[in-house]
């Protein structure tokens, strides 16, 4: 992990574990909070396109749509 510019996050082993600082409330991660946002477009739950580019271009749309909402 080191070579490619990674820092590890690997507790030894038999080491105490530790809590992590939240600030009081649990912390979602950024790829669960994308998908959630993805679900709110029904075309994407469930894949009804035939054919990939089509599917691929909607999840584009998607995307564009929620980055231009933030």
């Amino acid at each position: 992990m080191r070579e490619r510019g990674y820092i590890p996050h690997v507790p030894k082993k038999g080491a105490p574990a530790t809590r992590h600082k939240t600030k009081g409330r649990a912390r979602r991660w950024v790829v669960e909070r994308t998908h959630s946002w993805m679900n709110n477009y029904r075309k994407l739950r469930v894949r009804y396109e035939k054919k990939a580019s089509n599917f691929e271009a909607l999840l584009h749309l998607a995307i564009a749509i929620i980055c231009w909402r933030m």
